[in-house]
């Protein structure tokens, strides 16, 4: 799972840039339902996320969770309804929306390990591991320990 969290105080951009990104992710689970497809869940990520004014990096993606954490299917953060791999009842899959307040464009650090995005606007991500059941997802990671606004 992943949260992004602002540090100090934090401007209203910032503060409606996190709340877009969360509510991307809540948006996500709610259309990850058995016999809906994969399509469907990246279009409501990104539906929500552009309807605030922001973007959603493509280059990234969430995934399926089986005996690797990183494993088929691919969970794009944008997509059209009705397209892809339909959600079938057990599926475990990590939705992770990464929401950009310029361009979705991305470059790796040059460590190797850190994202950024190209125009060096700023970003947000979370993300949840959720299982696909009969009457809808199921959260499978949760963060009792931090408060989010």
């Amino acid at each position: 799972m992943a949260v992004t969290v602002g540090v100090g105080r934090i401007d209203a951009k910032a503060e409606k840039l996190l709340k877009a990104t969360k509510e991307a992710l809540n948006r996500g689970i709610m259309a990850a339902r058995q016999g809906n497809y994969i399509g469907d869940i990246g279009f409501a990520i990104q539906s929500y996320a552009e309807a605030q004014g922001f973007t959603v990096v493509r280059e990234l993606v969430g995934h399926g969770v089986g005996y690797f954490i990183h494993e088929n299917p691919e969970v794009p953060n944008w997509g059209r309804p009705g397209t892809g791999l339909k959600l079938e009842q057990g599926l475990v899959i990590a939705l992770e929306p990464m929401v950009c307040e310029g361009s979705n464009e991305i470059v790796l650090d040059r460590n190797s390990w850190t994202w950024k995005t190209r125009d060096h606007s700023r970003s947000a991500h979370f993300e949840h591991t959720i299982v696909i059941l009969e009457t809808g997802a199921e959260i499978l990671t949760t963060i009792n320990s931090i408060q989010l606004k």
